[in-house]
């Protein structure tokens, strides 16, 4: 392992800063960590509702890909990780909950009868044409729901690929980039005529590759503990965490280093690690890389809301699992909803007379149910809830967490935007950009973008194009995790 030499500053403390800074002080770096607002953990959040510890961001990680599990050990959290309690979970359509399909890739099936009581019979009967028409191109890119459409229909995309991939970035399947979202499918669309003929070939690999343990996983307390430990464990190390100092200035010093303002406090520092979002990246970015800017100025957002609920457990019956996703063609508010206490054998042991749940509202372009009330917004969840599950009892303890601008947009072309930021900034030797920006959206891929860069700014920057290539999770945390 190389040593990173002299002072770094990171700028942002959300989980892909806080990885970058961990990484950077095993490698023998001094740093200091600049976050504008006053807590770390971004868009990881812990919080309370009726008393019940519950987080009020995402809600778990992937467990497939190493780098979230890995650093939860590192930083101590070995013995709080847990699985889901369940991995059983329905999808809310056509009135009625109905057991989430198995056999498929991110919502795209190997055979019609894996989607069978979801899809409708000319639905099922227009998948079974996927094998007689020719070759769909894909190019460089394509929109992953205008691709599954052209094989599959469109009833695919809109029952099954819209709330599982839509979920994950809030976002439109019919925008959403399949070569940076779903990678894997990508791959199938180039190598492979027959889409359901790729998708089979998928899961005779997974299955051959004998992978075992969860697919996700928790830890006690909320996934909001893992930037907090992480934080601890950089202090443990010597490096220096400052919230409240948002940075208004980083600009290249004549003898090739950097200075870092934000205010009147100025550092000056050996690299530079830059984990904040697009907007803030661009305009930080704009004085020393004009190119890099203009790119990340064009990255979209879209926001949500978590509406977090707390019911007495002998006023509550819920069906079982893990709780639904719902298909934004049937025209419902939410959009998911998890029932957190039993999804999470932690929650139900720790509040035995509570039952904890929580919706998610709001997708890209969705404006008017983000500018209602929190107390609105209360009331669609629980209308909602009340039509899908029968729960009509009144919440002890409600909680609205908005995340205004909190997950970038992947529309078609985004890996070549990526490839044009990472170019700009190539140019700047000791300048790194990391986070969810740029090469997926769930913790482990935050981790391992984080760890790219500690390694670009001392000249191991390979493997950046491999970022992408495995699923991400959702920050709503609904049932298709």
């Amino acid at each position: 392992m190389r040593e990173v030499q002299g002072q770094v500053v990171v700028i942002g403390a959300g989980i892909a800063g806080l990885a970058a800074a961990h990484r950077l002080l095993e490698r023998g770096a001094r740093v200091t960590v600049l976050e504008a607002s006053d807590r770390v953990g971004g868009k990881l959040l812990p919080g309370e509702v009726a008393g019940a510890r519950v987080d009020l961001g995402a809600e778990s990680m992937l467990a497939r890909r190493p780098e979230a599990v890995a650093l939860a050990r590192a930083v101590g959290l070995a013995d709080r990780l847990q699985p889901p309690a369940t991995a059983t979970a329905s999808l809310w359509t056509r009135g009625t909950l109905r057991p989430f399909p198995k056999g498929h890739v991110m919502g795209v099936p190997g055979t019609a009868s894996a989607l069978a009581g979801v899809l409708s019979e000319e639905g099922l009967a227009r998948i079974e044409r996927d094998a007689e028409l020719p070759r769909t191109e894909v190019g460089d890119d394509v929109a992953v729901g205008e691709y599954v459409a052209e094989r599959l229909g469109r009833e695919v995309v809109d029952r099954l690929l819209e709330p599982m991939l839509g979920g994950v970035y809030a976002g439109d399947a019919y925008r959403i980039s399949m070569r940076s979202a779903v990678p894997q499918l990508f791959q199938v669309a180039r190598t492979h005529t027959s889409l359901t003929e790729g998708v089979r070939e998928l899961q005779a690999k997974a299955a051959a590759a004998q992978q075992t343990g969860p697919v996700f996983m928790g830890i006690r307390g909320g996934i909001g503990t893992l930037p907090l430990a992480v934080a601890d464990s950089v202090r443990a190390r010597g490096g220096e965490i400052l919230t409240r100092t948002p940075v208004t200035e980083l600009r290249r010093t004549p003898e090739g280093g950097w200075q870092v303002g934000s205010g009147e406090r100025e550092w000056r520092a050996d690299a530079v690690v830059v984990a904040a979002p697009a907007p803030v990246a661009a305009r930080l970015l704009r004085a020393e890389t004009p190119g890099a800017a203009a790119e990340l100025d064009a990255v979209e957002y879209a926001s949500m809301a978590l509406v977090t609920l707390a019911y007495r457990r002998d006023e509550t019956a819920l069906p079982d699992g893990s709780g639904f996703l719902v298909p934004p063609v049937d025209g419902r508010t939410i959009k998911a909803s998890t029932f957190a206490s039993q999804k999470w054998g932690w929650i139900a042991d720790d509040n035995p007379d509570l039952v904890v749940l929580r919706t998610s509202v709001g997708r890209y372009g969705e404006t008017e149910i983000l500018q209602r009330d929190d107390r609105e917004l209360v009331e669609v969840s629980r209308h909602d809830l009340k039509a899908a599950t029968g729960l009509d009892a009144t919440p002890v303890a409600t909680r609205v967490t908005r995340w205004d601008g909190g997950l970038p947009q992947y529309p078609v072309g985004h890996h070549a935007r990526v490839a044009r930021i990472r170019e700009h900034i190539a140019r700047l030797p000791g300048l790194a950009v990391c986070g969810a920006p740029y090469d997926g959206v769930g913790i482990p891929a935050c981790i391992a973008s984080a760890y790219a860069a500690v390694d670009q700014i001392h000249g191991d920057a390979g493997g950046v194009e491999e970022l992408t290539a495995h699923p991400v999770q959702s920050l709503h945390g609904g049932a298709g995790e």
